[in-house]
């Protein structure tokens, strides 16, 4: 497209393992260059095209990050029954009975290396950690926690929501009627000076939220500096807690991991041990809705959560965690049996650098990021263009996640941001979807220049 020849505007950089691109969506400088006449050929071209997409009766999900098949294939050896002589645990505990209310020996060592805990400061629940962290916030407001004057619900509980984030942490604040904070995360992690800011001079601020590996929907890993910071900064608040969802761990696309600095050591040699508390799950790991899901955190912040699980249940489900156990063997088996979810996730994503880098870039109208892990790609478009990007994707057929969905209360003050979920679809599928957006955030752009 002869008209789009000059220079690009283009930035790149690298913050530990992981690459952005950025292209300068707020300016738009190649299509701000055309004259009325070629914008005006341009969109005739556009139209024609997203009208040939319309024509063909596409029906594309890419709403929510979920698994594909293949990837769920991966682990279908979990669905072999186990032999009557393989119900017992490490502990000669019966794994058919009540009781192991913090999970099997053999599990928490599992996810004691995952969350980078001591086995004894892990506790295994059932298939989500949506659901852990959802209780945890519950038994925070009703009884309060360790190092806290009681339930946090008696007074007004607000949140600290880095955004773009995702969007059932802030599902669970607006639940609960927990006001949420917004600040900025930036390619380090999030704004550190002014969470540092607020958590210092309002007691009523609770807690955090933080996808501090490959973060939703950025893909950003959180820097050694940030995690020390938010590890020591002081907080008003002498009960305040990290809500650490560190939902992929383990999910690299690249065989160079990023790295991220130990939280919960970094919150005890800070002098706040019970500040974080991390969570995790093989969600995304064997199967996305029979996995199995577990928290780690001090000692004082363990011991209270098992005081209440014990009235909360008799026990988790320790088949599925057998289950587990015996295909994974141990930690070093998750890590090889995660090569192979790499193996079918990084063409989707590579496809999505394709598609942007060849019909948006050097056009100034969007930025994305080019995570080395995790399960999303953050894409901008141009200042107040997001929701009409969407509606334009949905009518020719392609669902994405709803405009402002990164953000709490849904509402993204740029209406900018667009998460796009490539791992469910099959390659071609991503492909033709990635065509259609790309074609509807230059449509979306050019109507905001008043082509």
């Amino acid at each position: 497209m002869g008209v789009f020849s000059a220079r690009p505007q283009v930035r790149f950089w690298i913050t530990g393992a992981r690459a952005k691109i950025s292209l300068e969506p707020s300016t738009m400088t190649e299509l701000a260059k055309l004259s009325a006449p070629e914008r005006a050929a341009l969109t005739q071209q556009l139209e024609q095209r997203y009208n040939a997409f319309k024509a063909q009766g596409l029906k594309l999900d890419m709403t929510r990050g979920k698994p594909s098949s293949e990837q769920l294939d991966l682990a279908s050896k979990l669905t072999v029954v186990l032999p009557e002589s393989d119900y017992k645990g490490s502990d000669g505990s019966d794994g058919r009975n009540y009781g192991g209310l913090d999970g099997l020996p053999e599990m928490k060592a599992i996810f004691a290396e995952m969350l980078g805990a001591p086995a004894t400061q892990v506790i295994v629940g059932g298939a989500s950690s949506l659901t852990l962290m959802h209780d945890t916030v519950v038994r925070a407001l009703l009884h309060g926690v360790p190092g806290g004057k009681g339930p946090w619900a008696r007074e007004k509980v607000k949140f600290i929501c880095p955004a773009p984030g995702y969007d059932r942490h802030f599902a669970i604040c607006e639940h609960h009627g927990i006001e949420m904070l917004t600040v900025a995360l930036n390619d380090d992690g999030p704004d550190r000076a002014e969470v540092e800011r607020l958590i210092a001079s309002d007691p009523a601020i609770k807690g955090m939220w933080c996808v501090p590996k490959y973060s939703n929907p950025t893909g950003t890993t959180y820097s050694e500096s940030v995690v020390k910071r938010l590890a020591s900064m002081k907080a008003a608040a002498p009960d305040f807690r990290l809500f650490w969802d560190n939902a992929y761990a383990v999910h690299d696309l690249y065989a160079e991991s990023d790295k991220l600095l130990n939280v919960l050591s970094a919150c005890a040699e800070a002098g706040n041990p019970d500040r974080a508390i991390v969570f995790g799950s093989t969600s995304k790991v064997s199967f996305a809705g029979a996995g199995v899901a577990a928290l780690a955190s001090s000692p004082a912040n363990i011991a209270d959560i098992k005081r209440h699980l014990g009235i909360q249940t008799i026990g988790p489900d320790k088949m599925n965690q057998l289950r587990h156990v015996r295909f994974f063997k141990d930690y070093a088996g998750l890590l090889q049996h995660m090569k192979g979810h790499a193996e079918l996730l990084r063409p989707k994503f590579e496809a999505v650098t394709d598609a942007f880098e060849k019909e948006l870039g050097g056009k100034g109208v969007a930025s994305w990021t080019k995570p080395r892990g995790g399960y999303f790609v953050s894409l901008d478009t141009p200042d107040g263009c997001a929701s009409e990007v969407v509606r334009l994707a949905d009518a020719a057929g392609v669902k994405l996640t709803a405009a402002g969905a990164t953000f709490p209360y849904g509402k993204d003050p740029r209406d900018r941001n667009i998460r796009i979920a490539p791992s469910m679809p099959p390659l071609a599928q991503v492909k033709s979807a990635m065509e259609v957006v790309t074609v509807c955030v230059l449509l979306a752009s050019l109507k905001k220049l008043g082509a």
